[in-house]
């Protein structure tokens, strides 16, 4: 015969068969000579079996301290405590997923958040990866019926799921180096009538950019045999009062005569820019001197990190 555990048995008969069932018991133990035969008399009238009518009366024993033994209040609260437990455990997995599938930094677009939940919907399920990634699960419950059932989109997604297979053609036609002009503008002189916006949004989900002029300009030539500098704060980089900590780098910036190159000194404490200097070279003197470019400043810090 199949055992019910106590939570099933409260499912099964409302707290107040349960009390009435009890009380039953205790009014008419004296008429029987053990207890065992006043639950196997009371236990067909209530519906239940004598061992379940047996556990509720021990449950009501160690309720009102009579008995050793978990009370009602602690096994319900002992009963929420794992359940919390189990859905922590489900959304750090989550979590652990989602640091490996989504970017690190700003949130990713829902297209993305929608391909990680079609991904392990299976195995977590659609509710508890949207908590985690806060994300409506309305939302994208109506995104996987559209999925199911294309008729259901919209005309602009339609149109965009016709357009996109023309725009990867001519991209793909002009060695790849065309970008959303020049592709916009031959579409529509092949008779393909399209917005420059609608083209640049379909280019930029579908990861198609053109060829950027211009050369990549890299402050930073790692060499492994020079030694490095020494971390003269630990990477706390706190301060309590002006002047005690500067920080330094340099960067470069576009102009019209060419790139040139910023080097600067913030104080922590004020997150101010207190000295800089700008060259059009990346020399050693260029940074290493810059610190003596404003001689009106006063004080100086107890450590420098070039």
């Amino acid at each position: 015969m199949r055992r019910w555990s106590h939570e099933q048995e409260i499912e099964l008969f409302s707290p107040e068969v349960l009390e009435r069932a009890v009380r039953m018991v205790l009014e008419h133990r004296g008429e029987y000579p053990s207890l065992w035969a006043t639950i196997e008399s009371i236990a067909p009238k209530i519906g239940c079996v004598p061992q379940t009518l047996n556990d509720w009366v021990r449950q009501h024993e160690v309720d009102a301290g009579m008995r050793d033994g978990v009370s009602s209040d602690e096994r319900a609260r002992i009963r929420d405590l794992e359940r919390e437990v189990k859905e922590l455990r489900k959304a750090n997995e989550i979590l652990k997923l989602a640091s490996a599938f989504l970017p690190r930094r700003a949130r990713p677009p829902t297209e993305v958040l929608r391909s990680f939940v079609d991904q392990h919907r299976d195995t977590h399920g659609v509710e508890p990866i949207c908590k985690v990634l806060q994300i409506a699960p309305t939302g994208y419950r109506c995104h996987a019926a559209r999925k199911r059932k294309p008729e259901l989109l919209g005309a602009r997604a339609k149109r965009d799921e016709a357009l996109t297979p023309q725009i990867q053609a001519v991209w793909q036609a002009n060695m790849q180096v065309y970008g959303a002009d020049k592709v916009w503008h031959k579409m529509n002189r092949e008779g393909t009538k399209v917005a420059r916006c609608t083209v640049e949004r379909l280019m930029k989900r579908v990861g198609l950019h053109g060829v950027r002029r211009g050369k990549v300009v890299r402050t930073t030539v790692p060499e492994k045999a020079a030694p490095c500098p020494l971390d003269r704060v630990n990477r706390q980089f706190k301060a309590d009062r002006p002047n005690q900590l500067w920080v330094s780098d340099f960067t470069y910036v576009s102009t019209w005569q060419g790139w040139q190159y910023v080097a600067f000194v913030i104080d922590v404490f004020a997150r101010r820019i207190v000295c800089w200097r700008v060259s059009s070279s990346m020399r050693t003197d260029f940074v290493s001197s810059m610190r003596w470019t404003r001689p009106c400043l006063t004080g100086s810090p107890n450590a420098l990190m070039p």
